[in-house]
């Protein structure tokens, strides 16, 4: 894998409680005003198996085999965006008199709301360009098709610049499918197009490397379409 200079863009999309995006014109959000996103792996540790003899003297041993729970995700961001935070917590925006989003309630957690996040980060290297001109760079892309309990962290506002952290957790499975993004090249003309194929039904994240450059960042909602939309 080549080396990661920093992240770019994150994308976020609304899906239901069995992981499936939902399609229309509110469902997905792409900002770039971050700081960090941390993906922490949760694995609880297994329990080791010992015989000892009365003499004690130990028979036999046996490691436990630790389970992977999936990753506790931390999002630190300085854009107070209405949309952002309705997607990823499922709490309601707040509109003015034009019907323009001007904030949000923190109202009780959302547990049965979730959300996809992605992530494109820049790669170092002399060989990012595709060699046949397809493509304007290279990303490391990173995708959590499904991310539930979205809850934003204690705020602090005084002198120095405030952040805002949202946590959450993934889960394995859901119905992201081949997702109703482009994000990878399909063939070796580099046409843009979504997932090749579906992630596992035990697996929370996937990475690769990409010629298919992220989404512009905007600071509204945008509509989530296309092919697994008109399949549904």
């Amino acid at each position: 894998m080549p080396l990661i200079a920093n992240a770019d863009v994150i994308r976020v999309t609304r899906v239901d409680g069995c992981g499936r995006p939902i399609c229309g014109e509110d469902n997905g959000y792409v900002f770039d005003c971050f700081a960090t996103l941390a993906m922490n792996s949760n694995v609880e540790d297994g329990e080791d198996l010992e015989y000892k003899a009365a003499n004690g003297r130990v028979c036999g041993f046996k490691r436990g085999c630790p389970s992977f729970r999936g990753f506790d995700v931390e999002l630190s961001f300085f854009d107070v965006s209405p949309q952002l935070i309705e997607i990823t917590t499922g709490n309601p925006v707040v509109f003015g008199y034009n019907g323009e989003p001007i904030g949000y309630d923190d109202c009780s957690i959302q547990c049965n709301s979730g959300f996809a996040v992605e992530l494109w980060a820049e790669v170092l290297g002399d060989d990012v360009c595709a060699t046949d001109g397809a493509g304007e760079g290279s990303w490391i892309y990173f995708l959590m098709p499904w991310v539930t309990n979205g809850m934003l962290g204690n705020l602090e506002v005084g002198s120095e610049a405030a952040n805002l952290t949202l946590t959450g957790a993934t889960r394995a499975g859901g119905a992201w499918g081949v997702g109703p993004w482009d994000v990878m090249p399909l063939d070796a003309a580099g046409t843009p197009g979504p997932l090749l194929t579906p992630m596992g039904s035990n697996c929370h994240r996937r990475t690769f490397v990409t010629n298919v450059a992220p989404p512009v960042p905007g600071a509204d909602y945008i509509p989530v379409t296309g092919d697994l939309c008109l399949a549904s």
